[in-house]
């Protein structure tokens, strides 16, 4: 090693300077935003930003101390510099929408993206056979997930005491404003015990704890849209198009789910809504039913139509799930017409363990598991015996795209084409009542 010249001091010392304040800078965007400070807990954020600058500082001093250009040494550490600069800027893109609690403005917060993909997820209806567990018999409802509240209304301030009538969708529909059901079936919903074992199905693989579950803070977020028709504001896709139901007629695609996402589609625009339907294939590869990454292919179709259609506030993944059991276990009775059972379904990404998958996170979680539960709450008091149990699985199921997505598993593979068809008219009412 030889003797460093004056210059090279100086450069050592301007590097070292300007890495400090890279890391300042670096440190204080990361700040900026709830969920990279949820990220940092996990160390990874941390580590990344400390692994670039250490790999700054020693190339910068290795170029410097032997006596390289200086040309040559701000290539080289520019090259450091960039992982760290990059990682910030593509982490404020990667954001999941959630809707700030005061008139409608929109709070972003940043969501790290996945490592890997979601090739091999167990996903209902695809091969994995659920038995449905003993339904709620109560008409209390629950919400579920864990969102801080950041000022604005809750629930209980837009409540209305009265009841309202409303004419869209299949007709007029006497209700009751959502607040007063909310709060008549918190005080049971509060235990947590109880909650679990008549709300919720938890897969073995997962695990659910009173904070993640927290009915009282679910039940207070406030997922009300701004309502503008001449924007599309919600979007229905099928990451599983090819499901179809016990008397649907083989290339008939009305009378699979995708004939079904129309139907909804249909109801949900008689209330005012601008809804797009994706009718994209994303389980066919090559003419060959293969879902083994069909979440993955869905994935990019779906930011792909949030890039060109922002204003969409609400996706929905209309899905049929596969099951063991007889026909009577899944339909009940709405309006005299029978009519299939829908299930909510909620990936969580963490582990059996309660331990979450740092590979797929999921910034919206708490507002998924909000939206879940309220729709459930509401749905036991307008429909009882229409729901089953949310079903809470391990992986992230792209619910990660908007803080409103849904997944719902209409029917079953046990039901028919026209009692898949008049659980749509149920759905859309419970939707609008919660977005508005």
């Amino acid at each position: 090693m030889r003797k460093n010249s004056w210059l090279q001091k100086l450069l050592y010392g301007v590097m070292a300077v300007l890495g400090a304040y890279i890391m300042y800078k670096s440190g204080a965007l990361l700040a900026a935003h709830n969920q990279m400070q949820k990220t940092a807990e996990t160390g990874s954020v941390q580590q990344s930003v400390e692994d670039s600058a250490m790999r700054t500082w020693s190339l910068g001093y290795t170029a410097t101390v032997e006596g390289k250009g200086i040309g040559s040494w701000l290539a080289a550490w520019f090259r450091q510099v960039v992982p760290v600069l990059s990682y910030v800027a593509e982490k404020d893109g990667e954001m999941c929408e959630t809707e700030a609690l005061s008139g409608g403005s929109e709070e972003w917060t940043a969501e790290k993206e996945s490592a890997g993909t979601e090739e091999g997820i167990k996903e209902p209806g695809a091969g994995e056979k659920i038995v449905e567990q003993d339904e709620p018999g109560t008409s209390e409802e629950t919400v579920g997930q864990d969102e801080p509240e950041t000022g604005g209304k809750t629930v209980e301030q837009h409540e209305q005491e009265t009841e309202t009538e409303t004419t869209a969708g299949s007709g007029t529909v006497q209700e009751v404003s959502v607040g007063t059901v909310f709060s008549q079936a918190l005080p049971l919903l509060t235990d947590f015990s109880y909650l679990l074992s008549n709300y919720y199905t938890v897969d073995e693989d997962t695990a659910a704890d009173a904070e993640l579950i927290n009915a009282e803070k679910l039940l207070s977020i406030d997922l009300s849209i701004e309502q503008d028709s001449s924007v599309p504001q919600i979007l229905i896709y099928h990451t599983h198009s090819q499901e179809a139901f016990a008397d649907s007629v083989e290339g008939e695609v009305s009378d699979t789910v995708v004939g079904m996402g129309d139907v909804l589609a249909d109801e949900l625009r008689s209330y005012g809504y601008n809804v797009i339907h994706d009718t994209g294939v994303y389980d066919l590869v090559n003419g060959v039913l293969d879902r083994s990454a069909a979440y993955d292919y869905a994935r990019e179709a779906v930011e792909a139509i949030l890039e060109e259609y922002p204003t969409i506030e609400v996706i929905i993944d209309l899905h049929r799930d596969g099951v063991e059991g007889d026909e009577e276990d899944f339909v009940t009775e709405i309006d005299g017409e029978t009519t299939s059972k829908i299930m909510f379904f909620n990936g969580l990404s963490r582990n059996e363990n309660g331990e979450a998958f740092t590979w797929l996170p999921n910034g919206c979680l708490t507002e998924n598991l909000a939206f879940s539960l309220q729709l459930q709450v509401l749905a036991n008091a307008e429909y009882p015996g229409f729901t089953r149990k949310i079903y809470l699985q391990a992986e992230r199921y792209n619910l990660h795209l908007r803080a409103r997505s849904l997944l719902i598993e209409a029917g079953t593979q046990l039901n028919t084409v026209e009692e898949e068809k008049n659980a749509m008219a149920p759905i859309a009412n419970l939707l609008r009542q919660i977005l508005n």
